[in-house]
């Protein structure tokens, strides 16, 4: 008796194995996913405040930004990498797509003040305005050359108002990046 429960066992989990590894039979697929780890590390510091930090606005009237598409206030940037390894090849910043993210490619304002962004540009080219609506590569951020493991990636946040008739008020508004390795 006990050899044909054992023989039974063996044969239940003979057939649920075959039953595991059946090909589906639904309208589905197989997924494959990839990916690399690599060893690519700087030490990242905003404005000499570490990796999260703060840029400050100027105060400025309201009338500023009356017009539409007006902008006002750019204020530079800097976000310093050191002690990166490798020590060589070139580096940019992708700005995530997050929440705050506007189709314009300008940050939402949650602050109080109304009908304004925040636009953000690339200093390490021409000046050139980003869209942070778009994917890492289509952003219009430019690559900088690491020298002795080390580069300095320049930047300026903006106000913005896309229609005109900013409303005095507050501006706030989060962003997440990442250095990318090239």
């Amino acid at each position: 008796m006990k050899k044909i429960a054992m023989s039974l066992i063996a044969a239940s989990m003979a057939l649920a194995g075959v039953t595991a590894h059946a090909a589906p039979t639904s309208n589905g697929g197989v997924l494959t996913i990839n990916g690399q780890l690599v060893a690519n590390t700087c030490d990242v510091s905003g404005e000499g405040q570490g990796n999260n930090f703060t840029v400050t606005l100027p105060t400025l009237a309201a009338s500023e930004l009356s017009a539409a598409g007006s902008t006002a206030g750019s204020t530079g940037f800097t976000i310093a990498l050191t002690n990166c390894v490798p020590n060589t090849g070139n580096v940019h910043t992708f700005w995530e797509y997050g929440a705050n993210t506007l189709s314009d490619g300008a940050l939402k304002n949650n602050g109080t003040a109304t009908a304004v962004e925040v636009q953000l540009s690339d200093y390490n080219g021409a000046g050139q305005l980003l869209d942070l609506s778009k994917a890492d590569g289509a952003q219009g951020a430019h690559s900088v050359a690491l020298a002795s493991g080390a580069a300095n990636l320049k930047y300026a946040a903006q106000y913005f108002s896309p229609l005109g008739g900013a409303g005095a008020g507050t501006v706030a508004t989060t962003v997440t990046y990442s250095i990318v390795y090239q």
